[in-house]
């Protein structure tokens, strides 16, 4: 398979449009807090399934696969550390039985959420764990990775070998939220340090997301565009959350996230979406405004 991200069939003259939030979409099929959304894949199928089906019916032209979680390290919470192969498998059918050739599929890959600095993990655990995910959906026909939701770029650096193994093309964000200015990582990382060391590390295309609106990321945006030649993918949040009766609820309207999208695009961005707080509504709202 090339190592190029190819546009989907719906969108060749314009920007990418990716899909939006996910863990909130399976909240509202009944997911309870704390609950592995990873496990759903094998026992609420058609829910995981109704989550990616209405991003493409929204206008997605790449929608991710509900494995964010799905890495034995991630899972071993859930004692669930010895169906890990058996849960991404079902999650890359699931989105692509669901995009059915009307958009392409790129699978979540996220964070060990253990520390290799302080000896948590260890490199070897690391790399098994992310080579076990990475090749177990690009055996179940998924058309590229997305590593998101990184802070630590030396984790990310040993997910996007384990990536870059299978052939598929990969995607590598990190969060910048963090620092004096809001605009490093949590362990301290530059977009401009990011870029350059992702892009030299064999990444398909650069991105950041969760952590800011889409405010935030607009200088973060222009400071990835300077730093490399690559594509950008950038998911933002609906704004900032706030807490109302026990729930956590963000501040943008579609329209107003979209019309925040539009300059996310002017600044550089090549493939945009959601993250926390967005939905199919933010989706169809972003073709929307870029169809106007």
């Amino acid at each position: 398979m090339s190592s190029t991200i190819e546009p989907a069939p719906l969108i060749l003259s314009g920007p990418l449009i990716l899909d939006g939030a996910w863990g909130t979409e399976l909240q509202a099929q009944g997911l309870e807090r704390g609950a592995c959304p990873d496990a759903w894949n094998l026992t609420h199928a058609e829910q995981v399934s109704s989550v990616a089906r209405s991003y493409v019916q929204a206008g997605s032209g790449i929608i991710l696969t509900n494995t964010f979680g799905a890495n034995r390290v991630v899972l071993s919470r859930h004692g669930l550390t010895e169906k890990a192969a058996e849960i991404n498998r079902a999650g890359a059918r699931i989105s692509c039985d669901a995009a059915s050739g009307k958009a392409k599929v790129f699978a979540s890959i996220g964070p060990s959420g253990k520390r290799l600095a302080i000896g948590e993990v260890s490199k070897a655990e690391l790399l098994e764990a992310f080579s076990e995910q990475a090749q177990s959906l690009a055996e179940s026909g998924v058309d590229g990775l997305v590593l998101e939701t990184f802070t630590a770029l030396d984790e990310l650096l040993i997910a996007l070998a384990a990536a870059k193994a299978t052939g598929l093309p990969v995607v590598a964000c990190m969060v910048f939220d963090s620092g004096t200015a809001k605009d490093e990582s949590a362990l301290g990382v530059a977009p401009e340090k990011a870029a350059k060391t992702l892009t030299e590390a064999g990444a398909d295309a650069i991105g950041a997301n969760c952590g800011r609106g889409v405010k935030g990321y607009i200088p973060i945006c222009r400071r990835l565009r300077a730093a490399t030649d690559l594509p950008i993918w950038v998911k933002p949040n609906a704004g900032l959350p706030k807490l109302e009766d026990g729930r956590i609820i963000y501040d943008l309207t579609p329209a107003q996230f979209a019309a925040g999208i539009k300059n996310l695009l002017e600044a550089g961005a090549n493939m945009v979406g959601g993250c926390c707080g967005t939905s199919p509504a933010f989706i169809a709202a972003i073709g929307d405004a870029i169809r106007h």
